[in-house]
C-alpha cells in the first residue's frame, strides 16, 4: 500500500511537467496551424482576381508551407518546455536544417510552376522554330536555376553547423592555392554550365534540331545542364558534352529553317535522252505529297568513261520527310529507266578507237590481216 502511494505521488508530481510541456508544443503546432490557413485564405483570395500564377502556385505549395509553419511552432516552443539543454540544441538545428529544405523545395516548386506554364503556350509537335527555341531556353534556364538552388539551400544548411561554418571562413581565408586547385578539377563540370547558359541565350542548337555530331545524323532529344541527348536515326542515342557545341563545328541542318534539299545521283548511258528523264522526275516530284513546291532540278553533274552522273535536288518542310521523297523518287525513276528507256542503262563499252559502239564487238572479233 505504501509502495502504491510513493509511485502515485511520484507520478503526480511527473505530470505536470509533461503535461504543460506537451500542451505547449500542442498550442504552438495549433496556433501555427491556424494562422497558415488564415494567411493562405487571405492570399488565396487576393490572388483569384489579380495572379492566376499565384492561385496555382498557392495551391501547389500549401503543404509545404504548411509544414514550415509546424516546424518554426515547434522550433519557437522549445524555449518554454522543460527540455535537456543539449536535447533542446539538437532538435532545435534539426527543425532549422528542414526549415531550410523545406524554403529551398518552395523554390524549386515556384521555379518549375513558372517554366511549366510559360511552355504550355507551345508545342514541339508543329516544328515551329520559335516555339523550339522558347522550350530550349526554358528549359536550360530551369535546370540552371533549380541546380543553382539546390547548391544554396545544401550551402545554407551546412552553414548552420559550427564546425561547417568555420571551415568555410578558413578556406575562404586561404582561397589562394585551393581556389586554384578547385578550380582545375572543376573545369569540366563549370565549363558545361557556362556552354549551357551560351546556349540557352545563343542558341546554336534547339530541341528537335536535326544534327550531324561526330559524323552521325539525329536529332537533339534532350538538353540538360551538362549534356546534349541526340536521337540518332537508327533509335541510338549519342551523349554529347554540352562544351562540345560550344568548342567543335558541328552541322545544323534546321538552324533558321526546317526545310532542307537532298540529292538524288543517278547513273545513265551517254545516249540516255537527258530531257525525256528530267520531264519524267518533275512528274514524279510534283505527284508526291512529300515535296514542299519549292525546289527541283535535274542536272548531268559529272561525266566519267562509262556513264553519266544525273544529280536530282528535291527540298521538303524537313529532313525525315526528304530523306522519304529522295527514295521514292530513286526507286520510280529507275523503275522508269528500266522499263521505258533501257537503252538509257549504263553499259560498259570496250576501249576502242574509231570504232563504233555497236558494232564494237562484232569487229574485234575479226582477226587482223597480216602485213
Amino acid at each position: 500500500m505504501e509502495s502504491w502511494q510513493r509511485h502515485g505521488a511520484e507520478f503526480v508530481d511527473w505530470l505536470p511537467a509533461w503535461a504543460g510541456d506537451g500542451l505547449a508544443l500542442g498550442l504552438a503546432v495549433t496556433g501555427a496551424l491556424v494562422l497558415h490557413a488564415l494567411i493562405l485564405r487571405a492570399l488565396r483570395r487576393l490572388a483569384a482576381w489579380r495572379s492566376p500564377y499565384l492561385q496555382t502556385l498557392l495551391e501547389r505549395i500549401s503543404a509545404v508551407t504548411r509544414l514550415a509553419a509546424m516546424l518554426l511552432a515547434l522550433a519557437g516552443a522549445l524555449h518554454v518546455v522543460t527540455v535537456a539543454p543539449l536535447t533542446a540544441r539538437v532538435l532545435s538545428q534539426a527543425l532549422l536544417v528542414a526549415f531550410i529544405g523545406l524554403v529551398g523545395w518552395a523554390a524549386c516548386l515556384a521555379v518549375t510552376l513558372a517554366a511549366d506554364r510559360y511552355l504550355a503556350r507551345f508545342s514541339l509537335d508543329t516544328g515551329d522554330l520559335l516555339a523550339r527555341k522558347h522550350v530550349t531556353q526554358i528549359r536550360i534556364i530551369k535546370r540552371l536555376v533549380l541546380g543553382l538552388i539546390a547548391v544554396v539551400t545544401v550551402a545554407a544548411a551546412l552553414m548552420t553547423f559550427d564546425a561547417v561554418r568555420s571551415y568555410g571562413v578558413s578556406l575562404f581565408a586561404s582561397a589562394g592555392a585551393a581556389g586554384i586547385v578547385m578550380g582545375l578539377a572543376a573545369r569540366p563540370v563549370l565549363s558545361n554550365l557556362i556552354a549551357g547558359v551560351q546556349i540557352a541565350l545563343t542558341q546554336p542548337i534547339r530541341l528537335e534540331d536535326t544534327v550531324v555530331v561526330e559524323n552521325e545524323f539525329g536529332w537533339i532529344e534532350e538538353i540538360t545542364s551538362t549534356y546534349v541527348v541526340v536521337r540518332l536515326w537508327d533509335w541510338r542515342r549519342l551523349i554529347v558534352p554540352l562544351s562540345h557545341f560550344i568548342e567543335k563545328p558541328f552541322q545544323n541542318w534546321t538552324r533558321d529553317s526546317t526545310s532542307v534539299i537532298g540529292a538524288v545521283f543517278l547513273y545513265v548511258d551517254y545516249k540516255a535522252p537527258i530531257d525525256r528523264i528530267r520531264s519524267r522526275a518533275e512528274t514524279l516530284v510534283r505527284a508526291s505529297p512529300l515535296w514542299d513546291k519549292q525546289v527541283f532540278n535535274l542536272q548531268v553533274w559529272e561525266v566519267t568513261e562509262q556513264t553519266l552522273q544525273l544529280r536530282i535536288l528535291v527540298s521538303t518542310n524537313n529532313a525525315g520527310a526528304n530523306a522519304d521523297l529522295r527514295a521514292e523518287i530513286r526507286e520510280k525513276v529507275v523503275a522508269f529507266l528500266r522499263d521505258e528507256l533501257p537503252e538509257a542503262l549504263p553499259r560498259r563499252r570496250p576501249e576502242t578507237t574509231g570504232v563504233d559502239d555497236d558494232r564494237a564487238p562484232e569487229r574485234l572479233s575479226r582477226p587482223r590481216a597480216r602485213a
